[in-house]
């Protein structure tokens, strides 16, 4: 029987992936002398926690309204009656949460919960790999062939180091077709793309992966970001010969300064929130990858301070239409980012994916979505700039236009 936690990580390590939430529940029950461990894992719409019980989903508890939901939110523990709830994470990477009760009088500490909670997060995330049994957890409903390779493409959901902190979500989750975003974090980059395939379904969805692969490609020979995008266009465009192309922004931060290397190559956009202000980045927009073959793409700079918020949308987003024909992308979209001005990046993106639902009034989306943030915490080496960004003064709704 498990007696300190040492002994319950190697249990949780050395089981099977199959058998990984059964171990923990069981090792932390006996640890506990109670029993009422659980493991509750996201659903892909970022709405739900779903139980993981006996290898199949229990009951769903919504994020919003559950304790469980509250930490999961947060990132914090969350005490309700005499069920603890823990967030399940791995460097920024929402899970989760952990649920265990706590006996009267028992002298287990915080510090000796929490690194469980965390030993469980990684294990999953590991275990995630050899087996399906966690993504088919997670899904409330079946994925279109589309959704299934667009999830398989993602990074993940967030990321954070001590320079920033990002998340980003897409919507419809279940039925998503060319739209995703990708972002790889080196020693000396955060390197970081929206791309918006056209077409629909598995079209769309196969021209997106390419794109990204193509990208990914680029960047792991040691292209920058205007190679990459060419690279990436003469591949697009070899296999379409320009029928088919793919609306791309894709930027390069270096951690050292804060400096970013952009190149527009489509409809995604983006916004920064600094001193409480909300601005589009203007840029030269410049031909989508893959319609011409020899296309040529350059770099243009924007920097970055300690305390600014990035925010990217894609057109299904920023250029949604309700049922009454009114644009998301005028007041609504600013009234939501002045809303989650206070927001961690993963519960602001789920915000304005939640806030644009509510927008449709119950209708379907006709296109897909995306919302990116990425807070800037400050440069490596570079000293925390004077002019850092306070999000407590966002305009009202019709103060600043986010709509060049």
């Amino acid at each position: 029987m498990p007696e300190d936690r040492s002994t319950i990580e190697r249990s949780i390590w050395a089981a099977r992936p199959t058998r990984l939430v059964q171990t923990a529940r069981e090792s932390i029950d006996s640890w506990l002398g109670i029993s009422g461990a659980e493991i509750l894992l996201i659903d892909y719409h970022q709405s739900h926690l779903i139980p993981f019980a006996g290898g199949d989903g229990g009951t769903p508890v919504p994020v919003d309204s559950h304790p469980a939901g509250r930490a999961f939110a947060s990132g914090r523990p969350v005490q309700d009656d005499d069920h603890l709830y823990l967030p399940l994470s791995v460097h920024g990477e929402r899970m989760g949460a952990l649920a265990v009760r706590l006996p009267i009088g028992t002298d287990v500490s915080d510090e000796d919960l929490t690194e469980i909670a965390a030993s469980v997060a990684r294990s999953i995330r590991l275990a995630d790999t050899a087996t399906d049994i966690y993504r088919e957890v997670r899904r409330r409903k079946r994925l279109t062939i589309a959704a299934e390779l667009q999830w398989d493409l993602l990074p993940g959901r967030a990321c954070e180091s001590d320079e920033f902190t990002l998340a980003g979500q897409l919507e419809p989750a279940y039925t998503v077709s060319g739209d995703n975003f990708d972002w790889s974090l080196s020693e000396k980059y955060l390197t970081l793309s929206v791309s918006n395939g056209m077409a629909s379904g598995i079209a769309a969805a196969l021209l997106t992966q390419l794109t990204v692969n193509a990208l990914r490609n680029a960047r792991r020979s040691g292209a920058g970001p205007a190679e990459a995008a060419e690279l990436a266009n003469e591949i697009v465009y070899s296999q379409h010969g320009g029928t088919q192309h793919s609306s791309t922004l894709l930027l390069r931060i270096a951690l050292s300064t804060g400096d970013a290397e952009v190149v527009d190559a489509g409809s995604p956009r983006m916004f920064r929130v600094r001193r409480g202000e909300i601005e589009p980045i203007k840029l030269d927009q410049q031909m989508p990858l893959g319609m011409f073959g020899d296309t040529r793409y350059r770099v243009q700079p924007v920097s970055f301070l300690a305390g600014d918020r990035l925010i990217i949308l894609s057109d299904g987003l920023y250029g949604a239409r309700g049922p009454s024909g009114r644009v998301y992308g005028q007041a609504p979209l600013t009234a939501a980012l002045r809303s989650s001005r206070l927001q961690a990046p993963n519960e602001a993106v789920r915000y304005l994916i939640t806030d644009l639902l509510a927008h449709h009034e119950g209708t379907d989306l006709a296109d897909d979505a995306i919302a990116v943030c990425l807070d800037w915490h400050g440069a490596r080496n570079h000293p925390v700039a004077a002019a850092s960004t306070s999000l407590s003064d966002l305009p009202r709704p019709g103060g600043t236009h986010l709509m060049s």
